[in-house]
Formats: structure tokens, sequence, C-alpha cells
């Protein structure tokens, strides 16, 4: 089937099987390995990136299912080096492995777009989506208290 998708606002369109993930259309098929597949089964929250401004699973997606539609995957936000996000992750050591670190992204900057000053339980709530098996998660709270209200509101 024909796939035609706008990623990180670049227009793609490739042949696929109708059963191939988003998460392996975007990595095998674009090149954009940013996104990790950590469980393939929408449980680590490492394959997140966002469709239409929302954080989902691309592990338990469709590439038929994402079709004229607009994506944006870790690389289109790490296109800003002072993103508030990536800095205060750098700022707090928010990582340490990285693997699960654009997950994270995917999914925090919306709830920051719509949570402009969240307080630690609904940072720890946002979070319950994604797993890290490195960090204590401390600096990831730290870092997501640091970005909060300084990403620009939906």
């Amino acid at each position: 089937m024909r796939v035609a998708v706008e990623i990180n606002g670049e227009h793609h369109e490739r042949e696929v099987e109708p059963r191939t993930l988003l998460s392996d259309f975007i990595r095998h098929e674009l090149g954009l390995t940013g996104t990790k597949v950590g469980c393939e089964h929408g449980v680590c929250g490492a394959c997140t990136v966002q469709l239409g401004g929302e954080p989902v699973r691309s592990c338990l997606m469709l590439a038929v299912q994402a079709n004229n539609l607009s994506l944006r995957t870790i690389e289109g936000l790490g296109d800003d080096p002072e993103h508030p996000l990536l800095r205060a992750f750098h700022e707090h050591h928010a990582l340490q492995c990285g693997f699960c670190t654009a997950g994270f992204l995917m999914s925090l900057e919306p709830f920051l777009r719509d949570n402009a000053e969240p307080g630690e339980e609904e940072i720890r709530e946002a979070l319950a989506g994604n797993l890290c098996r490195c960090t204590g998660y401390l600096g990831i709270v730290e870092a997501v208290k640091q970005a909060a209200g300084e990403i620009k509101p939906a």
C-alpha cells in the first residue's frame, strides 16, 4: 500500500506492506532512528512520536494508519538545541544511556504545552507511560519542573 505522511515538516511517500508498523516505517523506511523500539507492546514508551501534536506509541500503529497525517519524531524536536525540555534534561542529567529519552521527550512536550505549572504528582503521572531502566526518575522530574512554563501552550 502507498503511504504518504508529513514527518517533521517533510513529505514522504513509500510503498509498504499493510502490516508494517509505524515504528518500523519511521526507522527502516525513512532512516529516522531516534525513535527507539523497546518492548513492541506499547508499554515502555520508547517508540513515542507525536501524531497531530499528541503522543502515540508507534509500535502499536500501522504505517497505513498514519496515511495523510502529520507526525513529529525526536529529530523534529531535536532541531532546536535550546528547546527548554532538551536543555533541562541536559542540565539535570535526566538521562543515562539515552535509549528511552526520545520517548520521554515526545510524551512530555505535549504534557507541558497543556500544563504550564504541573505539580510533582502530575509530573510523575505523566511519566508513568515511559520506562527508564537507568535513572531513578528524579533528574527527569526536576527537568520537567524546570521546563514547565517555558513550553508554548497549544
